[in-house]
This record gives structure tokens, sequence and C-alpha cells, in this order.
């Protein structure tokens, strides 16, 4: 199998249609301002998350390769990740959460790329690479832990969504978008946010994936553990976060038990969070989402599932008590007087599947109409078709070249030629071919002999409604990648110039190539030219510090005063701290 990725022993065994969502990490568009905020941002938290963090989190930094002062290639991080059983792939921004819950159930971290602005170093409304990598990937380095993210994203891609779902995921990826890059209009920006605001305001009944997504956002994203008391953290977003993780353990953030009501708290994204759910262990967890997945669809069918699948207007599937499985876009259910089901339809390509396997000719191309067929028990009989032996159908007239009639219990009849059967290995009946065959619902004809062979599915009830196919394989293209690409940031001159100083500094840190002259020689440009930027200047007064060097006075007069822009000055002040703990001066 070709791919345009590097595939390894895990990335290997997902599907093809997850493929179309990894793009190549753009390592070398990283400029050297943007590995300097990776590197101030994994010091402060390394320095302040070993005492608020999980202790998973510091030794998972290690485990899973991750450099403090360096953005990671994703090669690397696959080649250690892989020791405990995972990967990681680079993908644009947000992808949608049905694609994004599959790639954890294989295992697999899916990475957004881009870095974060130096203007949204404290926190980021867009997924970023430090909050993918230096948030997600060191916590699954515990086993218990990463067992409950797989098992999540198992049972996560299986939620169906509303049709306004996909609208919110839209409306957030670009209002993410627009926010990190500095190039967008305030215009721009505001009208996203009353889009995403609208939208929240008026998404109705929660669907199995907002509900799932809630709880993917207050334990994965910003979870705690611990006590109500005394809290530490595990959720990514904190992590990645010097400005919420700071935040978060303050007495105005509220701190409720973790339960399955969570599922029904939703967040707004582009702002701190006012409250947060602490789980007393990672096995909580688990048991939490086996709670909510025995409310999904997947586990209840009936009624209940197949309306939600057609209030989706997306693709998915049921599976009978047969265990034949009808996968495709659901448009009717008929039900009878006590609200059963009794009759479905999709309309479109549609696929049979048993066991997660397509029927032998019964793809999309075959049933590219859509396909219809009654549930429940023929009419005064008592036993069900699924149960009966070959001699009884023989008896009921169900038999290959006879024409019957069959009435069954909602008032569903099927008259037509038997042309054959079709069983499963262990030998029950799921689906019978008829010709000539006419289907009614009282008045209502719902099959007409002149539109070819009709194939009526066998089963008693619905016992499993969810998300997407049974056979990834029927559906040529699923899942859809967003036409709203992450916007590349388009660098002035100037910027360019004051990104060489800072690669200056980073090779003269690496090369440990440091001299007072070259150190005064970039201080001086700064403060002509570039006299609001205080990163740099903090990484000029580190590498004078550690030389002792004399010009070390004038660079902390300098951040000193940059101190009166409340917009970094509390940045200031952590970096020159962190420098005191370190020892250095």
């Amino acid at each position: 199998m070709t791919s345009h990725f590097e595939l390894n022993e895990v990335t290997k065994k997902l599907p093809k249609h997850l493929h179309k969502f990894v793009v190549k990490q753009p390592y070398d568009e990283y400029t050297a301002q943007n590995q300097a905020v990776w590197r101030y941002v994994m010091r402060m938290n390394v320095d302040y998350l070993g005492k608020v963090a999980h202790e998973s989190y510091l030794n998972g930094l290690d485990k899973t390769g991750i450099s403090i002062d360096t953005i990671p290639r994703m090669a690397g991080m696959n080649r250690i990740l892989k020791e405990i059983g995972w990967a990681a792939v680079s993908v644009d921004g947000f992808i949608p959460p049905n694609a994004f819950m599959e790639f954890q159930a294989y295992n697999v971290l899916v990475i957004a790329s881009d870095m974060r602005t130096i203007d949204h170093i404290k926190y980021t409304p867009a997924p970023d690479i430090i909050h993918e990598a230096a948030g997600h990937a060191p916590i699954i380095a515990n086993p218990e832990y990463a067992e409950y993210l797989r098992r999540f994203g198992e049972i996560g891609a299986k939620a169906i969504s509303s049709s306004r779902d996909y609208e919110m995921y839209e409306a957030i990826r670009l209002l993410s978008i627009l926010k990190e890059n500095p190039n967008s209009s305030q215009k721009e920006i505001k009208e996203a946010q009353e889009k995403v605001e609208w939208l929240q305001n008026n998404m109705g009944e929660l669907s199995e994936m907002a509900q799932i997504r809630n709880l993917h956002w207050w334990t994965v994203e910003y979870g705690l553990i611990g006590t109500v008391e005394n809290p530490k953290i595990y959720g990514a977003g904190l992590l990645s976060s010097i400005g919420e993780s700071k935040w978060c353990m303050q007495d105005a953030v509220k701190k409720l038990p973790y339960t399955l009501e969570a599922s029904n708290v939703s967040f707004d994204i582009t702002k701190p969070q006012p409250q947060l759910f602490v789980t007393p262990d990672f096995a909580y967890l688990s048991l939490v989402l086996e709670q909510y997945a025995n409310t999904m669809g997947i586990r209840k069918g009936g009624l209940s599932g197949i309306t939600k699948l057609i209030d989706s207007k997306n693709l998915g599937t049921i599976e009978l008590s047969t265990g034949i499985q009808v996968s495709g876009v659901f448009t009717n259910v008929i039900v009878d007087t006590n609200n059963k089901p009794i009759y479905i339809q999709t309309t479109g390509g549609t696929a049979l599947a048993n066991r997660d396997k397509e029927l032998i000719g019964h793809g999309t191309h075959y049933h590219a109409e859509g396909f219809g067929s009654p549930i429940g028990k023929l009419k005064g009989i008592n036993i069900a078709i699924e149960n009966m032996s070959p001699r009884d159908l023989e008896a009921y007239g169900i038999y290959e070249g006879k024409t019957v009639s069959l009435e069954f219990e909602g008032g569903v009849k099927v008259e037509g030629e038997v042309i054959t059967g079709t069983r499963d290995l262990r030998g029950r009946i799921q689906l019978i071919s008829f010709k000539n065959c006419t289907v009614t619902h009282f008045d209502t004809i719902l099959f007409h002999p002149d539109w070819g062979i009709y194939d009526m599915a066998v089963g008693v009830e619905i016992i499993s409604a969810y998300a997407g196919p049974a056979d990834v394989n029927s559906f040529e293209d699923l899942g859809k990648v967003s036409e709203t690409k992450t916007h590349k940031i388009n660098y002035s001159t100037s910027d360019r110039e004051l990104y060489g100083l800072y690669e200056e500094v980073r090779q003269m840190r690496v090369g440990n190539t440091i001299s007072e002259a070259k150190i005064l020689g970039i201080f001086h440009i700064l403060e002509e030219q570039f006299n609001e930027d205080w990163l740099l200047a903090l990484e000029l007064y580190e590498l004078a510090v550690e030389k002792n060097y004399d010009v070390q006075k004038s660079i902390k007069d300098y951040l000193e005063a940059l101190k009166v822009n409340e917009g970094y000055a509390t940045l200031i002040e952590d970096g020159l701290s962190l420098l005191l703990d370190e020892h250095v001066v």
C-alpha cells in the first residue's frame, strides 16, 4: 500500500479513508521565533507542571521523546511512541470529530502541526503542536490512560452526529484559524465569533457526538484528577496552556466531581473554562465512558437509534437481530401503534454486511437507489423468520420458487416469488430475495415489481444503530476534508529580519558559541528596530546571565521597562523568575 506519509507498525493499520486527513509536517516553515515560543512554553510547563500535574506527565515527556528545547519532528516521535504501541500523524488543524475519534481508536494521535504565534503564547484557540505533542502525548505513556483514550476513540467514532454538528465544526475551525492568524481582520474574527455563538445557542437537543465531545473535553482536554480539594492536571488543554494551567487551580474555577452529567455540559473553545471536573483516578474515566455508551444507539438500537440516524442526515448503520447490517443514509422509518419500528428506508448508495464485512453482491452499486425492509414478526405466527428451520420455512411457503405473501404484525405486506436466501455461517437466514415483488404498508406502496429484485433483510428488531458504515470498504469517500485551510502567515521583511536574530541566538546556544560581543550586537538591533519584542530579549538575558556578562544589567533594565505593557508583563516576570529558580543568577 502506497501512502503520502510514513507508515509504521501502528499507522499501517489505519483504514485508507483516514489517510486523506494526514499532511506532511511543515517543519521547515517553523520560524526561529516559533522554536523560541516552544522552548519558553515547555520550560515554563516543566517547571510549574512538575508541581501540579499528574505524575505521569513528566515521566511521559521522557518516554515519548519530547524535547524541551526543540519542536519535535513527527518521525522522531513515532520512533519512540511505537514502544508504547502508539503513533502520531500530522493534520491541518481541527478535523471532523468522527475522524478524530477513529484515529484515536487505532492508537494514533492526530497532531495539528501548526505552531502558535507569540501573540497566543499563553493560550491558543487553534490546536497546535504544543497542545497535541506536549499535551496529549506524555499522558498516554500511562497504560491505563492510554487504554481509556483508545476505547474512547472506538466508542466515539460510532457516535451519531446531528445535522448541525458539522456546521459547528466548520464554524469553530474557521474561528480558530482566523484568531491564530495575525493578518486576520477584526471584522473577519467578529463575524466568525458571532456565527459560533449563534450555533452554540441554537444546537437544539445534544446529539451523541455533541455529548461524547463534551466528555472528551472535560477529561482528555481539560481533566483534573485526584480530589476536588487537591486536584492534579492531566488534560492536554491545561498541560499545554501556561495561562490556563495556573488559572484552573484558582478558586474562581469551580471544581466538580466527574460524573456522566458532564456529557450535558457544553464548552466554549475560545474562552477559559468556568468549571472543571475531577476524576478520582483513570479507571473511573472508563467507568463513566461505559455508562455513556450504554445510552448510545450502538447499544440501544430501537426507534431512538434509527431516529437519530435519520436526523443526522449522514451515513450510518443499523444492525438487526440476525446480525445483518444495513449501511446508508437513512431517511424514513415506519412505526406501529406501539411506536415500534416496522419498516426502514435509506436513500442512495446502501451496503449490506455481516460482522462488518460486506455481503457479496450487496454493495452500493447494487443498492444504488437505496434500500427498504420490514422489521418484526409475521402476523399470527409465533416463530420469527430468523428462528425458522429449513422445514419451518418450507411449511410457511418461504422457499425458492414459491410465490408467497408475508404479512408482518405492523401491517407491512411482502408479496412475491422467492428467489433465494442468504444465511450466515451459523445457518441463520439473514436475507431473502424476491422477484415480481410488491411491498405495501396498508395503502402505501413501498416497493413495486417494476423496480427489480426486492431484497428483504430478516430481523425482529434493531439491536444497534451507529454512525459510519459497517464495512469501511463499502463506501469510496468516507469523511470530508474541510475546504477551509489553515492560513499560511505572510511575514514581512521586518518579521524575517527579527526571526534571523532569533536564529542567531538559537545557534549561539546550540553550538555553544556565545560571546558578549554577539549578544551586545543583537541587543542593540533589538532596541533600535524591534523594541516591543520581549522573548528575544529574555533569551539574550539568559545567555548573558549564564556567562555572567556585564551586558546582563542593560538587558534586565530593558525587560523591566517592557513590563509596562500588560500584554506580556506576566510573561516576562515568569521568565525572569524561572532563571532565578534555576539558580543561574
